[in-house]
């Protein structure tokens, strides 16, 4: 027989977590400090004292002392047992009494596919009889949505698996383009607490341009507070007189060898009209720039969290203004190349459309990942008498926002 317990410890369910194949950040006891808008606990279930599935479970309160519980990425556990799902599925509904829920939600990080862009590729058999499982317990599946707003988690996700020299895989144009930023005088580097206000001004600044809301400075500093190590903020800076000037004595010097050039030296010639031309242009650009940024300034940023031996790259930010300093071109390859330093196997860039013809996806391209297809969103209905009419709310509700 299978018991559960609640308030297991932070350390085991971590470790029980960790050692799956279903490591992710949300699964993470932490994770529920982070969404501290909502209760929360933590289920141990075990056949003969041993743990054998584990769910950081979140709590939101509804109307009338009722509640809503949601699993992200879990409950973690050996989906392919079905009696093993059968009782899962029965002690989280039995729980969910406890808790006067209406219905659970979750999300298991199982993948229905894996490819890379363009590429066609079967459904995972072992996925599909892992989903006849959750079925046969009761569990009810939302079906193979396509678009991020029809789930609480993205169904399908931008995936780099890191490894050692990495940016031989980008494509052509991605490489040129971090060069550019190098050009440009782009610097990356892992910042600190201290560095979250200038982030949160950069995400502001994304926030407007996309009109959309993200998170703010105290979320930020929260999240870096609760993760300590395994937060990684990247940020990409310039200094844009330190460029400048640097730019004005490559001038000097290309200025410098075409006096020197003799005229029947026609390729060394155009060789180096093109150089002076284009550090001109450089020139032009950063007399602009220095006018109203005359100190090193931050114009990007990537913060990421880690769990175990993987990464989500959660929120990231641009001035705008500098968008043709490519800084996410620095940025990107410096978060996979410090992962892959650190043991870290793979890094989400996160969710893109199913139709995978969106704007996310086009940029995340850039960076050659598997796009990587989760087998979705499930209802555990606990009220069976209400289920139905909290659902619908619940459906109506979501609805109403995403048309806003």
């Amino acid at each position: 027989m299978l018991t559960y317990k609640t308030g297991i410890s932070k350390t085991e369910h971590d470790e029980f977590v960790k050692a799956s194949h279903q490591t992710n950040l949300l699964q993470s006891s932490d994770w529920a400090q982070v969404k501290d808008n909502w209760g929360s606990e933590r289920l141990g279930f075990y056949q003969d004292d041993v743990l054998v599935a584990s769910a950081s479970v979140l709590i939101r309160p509804l109307l009338l002392g009722m509640t809503m519980l949601y699993v992200p990425r879990g409950p973690v556990m050996d989906y392919s047992n079905p009696d093993l799902v059968k009782e899962v599925i029965a002690a989280l509904k039995a729980y969910g009494k406890t808790k006067r829920a209406l219905f659970i939600k979750f999300d298991p990080a199982l993948l229905l596919k894996q490819y890379k862009i363009g590429q066609e590729t079967e459904e995972n058999e072992e996925t599909l009889t892992q989903l006849a499982n959750l079925q046969k317990a009761g569990a009810r599946w939302t079906g193979r949505t396509k678009e991020i707003a029809e789930s609480i988690q993205p169904r399908f996700q931008a995936n780099v698996y890191t490894e050692a020299e990495l940016t031989k895989s980008f494509p052509k144009h991605t490489k040129r383009l971090m060069k550019d930023a190098q050009k440009r005088g782009v610097e990356t580097s892992r910042g600190d607490v201290a560095d979250v206000k200038a982030f949160a001004d950069v995400v502001a600044l994304t926030e407007s341009r996309k009109g959309v809301a993200l998170r703010n400075e105290a979320y930020f500093k929260k999240m870096m507070t609760i993760y300590g190590d395994d937060a990684y903020l990247h940020l990409a800076k310039v200094n844009l007189p330190k460029r400048l000037q640097e730019y004005k004595e490559q001038l000097a010097q290309v200025e410098k060898e075409l006096s020197e050039t003799e005229e029947h030296q026609k390729k060394r010639l155009t060789k180096l009209r093109q150089q002076e031309a284009s550090i001109s242009k450089y020139i032009k650009e950063f007399e602009d720039f220095v006018e109203k940024y005359p100190d090193e300034l931050i114009i990007a940023g990537i913060l990421s969290v880690r769990f175990g031996n993987v990464m989500e790259m959660l929120y990231a930010g641009m001035n705008d203004e500098f968008k043709k300093f490519y800084p996410q071109y620095s940025l990107y390859p410096k978060v996979f190349e410090d992962a892959y330093q650190d043991g870290i196997v793979w890094a989400n860039m996160g969710g893109v459309e199913g139709s995978l013809d969106d704007g996310l996806t086009k940029f995340k391209a850039n960076f050659n990942p598997t796009i990587e297809e989760f087998i979705g969103e499930f209802n555990i209905p606990v009220s069976k008498l209400l289920y139905p009419l909290a659902n619908y709310a619940y459906e109506t509700g979501k609805k109403m926002r995403n048309n806003h």
